[in-house]
């Protein structure tokens, strides 16, 4: 299982992105899928879930309304639309299916960085 995380950088305040992370080895169709991130010196912090199907989400409450997740079960990536990015946002975000809980194993990608500053 290989989880490949992109798309992050600085943004200024204010400012999106839109993070990817194609799998391989997985067949993400048939998982619910989450984005987790972890901030500088604090815990991993659970952001977003897509169920399979793509038709139910659910979203932290810090980013409701900022932040979209989708799926593309066909080519097997999931994505992160960020809107309307704040400083409290910057943090290294991974990919993992729900089942895998928000705490870093092997199994876990290497996350991409979002650094939100002026």
């Amino acid at each position: 299982v290989q989880l490949v995380e992109s798309g992050g950088g600085l943004v200024q305040p204010g400012g999106s992105l839109r993070l990817s992370c194609v799998a391989t080895g997985i067949d993400l169709s048939t998982y619910a899928m989450s984005w987790v991130r972890q901030p500088p010196g604090k815990g991993p912090e659970w952001v977003s879930t897509i169920y399979s199907g793509g038709t139910a989400t659910n979203y932290a409450g810090a980013v409701k309304g900022r932040f979209t997740i989708s799926r593309d079960d066909a080519k097997n990536t999931l994505s992160l639309q960020m809107s309307e990015l704040k400083p409290e946002d910057t943090a290294v975000y991974y990919c993992a299916p729900q089942i895998w809980g928000n705490q870093r194993d092997d199994r876990w990608g290497q996350g991409t960085q979002v650094t939100v500053s002026a």
